[in-house]
């Protein structure tokens, strides 16, 4: 069962910065695009960031600037750095391919708090 872990998250301060990492099992990954989501409980999954399996990243303007993603072939990883980081940002952050084929990870927790 091919499926992604995504590791990373933690407690930072306002303006501060986390890289998430997300790896995903199985030999396909370097056709894939992904995408970074944040989930709160009870709500839709939201998209962060995407990136096209040429590399080619997109954003919504909400982080337009403050977040990049890449992505690692070689190592089966794609990676979201958040700079400038605001408290609305706390969230589980998750990643899936597009369209999504992995299981669902678990996520891991984003707090951004002084």
């Amino acid at each position: 069962q091919v499926q992604v872990v995504e590791s990373g998250g933690g407690l930072v301060q306002p303006g501060g910065s986390l890289r998430l990492p997300c790896a995903a099992s199985g030999s396909r990954f370097k056709i894939y695009a992904m995408g970074w989501y944040r989930q709160a409980p009870g709500k839709q999954r939201e998209l962060v960031a995407s990136i096209t399996s040429g590399g080619i990243p997109n954003y919504p303007d909400t982080v337009k600037g403050r977040f990049t993603i890449s992505k690692d072939n070689a190592k089966n990883t794609v990676y979201l750095q958040m700079n400038s980081q605001k408290p609305e940002n706390t969230d589980v952050y998750c990643c899936n391919a597009r369209p999504s084929c992995y299981s669902w990870g678990q996520g891991t927790q984003v707090t951004v708090s002084s």
